[in-house]
């Protein structure tokens, strides 16, 4: 089944040179994925964020033929596009076994993404009980500014029920 889609993938970053050319790369890249065939590409130059000091953005405007709708859900993962729209076809019939097969493909992809997640979280907890041990004096000052915090907020809660 050949799918033509359009899709819209972004970069955050700094200096802007560097996010255009990343964007150029990422579209190249796309462009050599077995299964996909790039029709039209416009790449838009980085502009700057308003609230951020020295960050930009730019997207590029995609439209693509794949060949399978395996190679569709694919490219979201991989690429992570802001956007994505079918073109064609306007409908999609799928067999049971073909829909069973994306949606275990989809289960595994998140059971990755879980897995470094806890892995992730399991490693900052390491690092922040090793830095307990060598720099303990780091944490009092948190402490101290959290005990701060809560006692202006236990104090506007009596304001407020002395008020009631």
């Amino acid at each position: 089944m050949e799918i033509k889609a359009d899709l819209v993938l972004e970069i955050l970053g700094r200096p802007a040179e560097h996010i255009k050319n990343a964007l150029i790369s990422l579209v190249e890249k796309l462009g050599t994925e077995k299964g996909v065939k790039i029709n039209d590409k416009k790449i838009h130059e980085p502009t700057q964020i308003k609230e951020a000091n020295d960050l930009y953005t730019t997207f590029a405007e995609v439209s693509v033929e794949l060949d399978s709708l395996e190679n569709y859900f694919g490219i979201i993962f991989a690429y992570m596009p802001s956007h994505i729209e079918i073109i064609s076809p306007t409908k999609i019939e799928l067999s049971n076994a073909d829909f069973n097969e994306l949606g275990n493909k989809l289960l595994a992809r998140l059971h990755d993404y879980d897995a470094l997640t806890k892995k992730f979280v399991h490693e900052r907890n390491f690092l922040v009980n090793k830095l307990k041990e060598v720099a303990p004096q780091l944490f009092k000052k948190i402490k101290e500014d959290d005990a701060g915090i809560s006692s202006s907020i236990n104090k506007e809660e009596k304001k407020k029920s002395k008020k009631s």
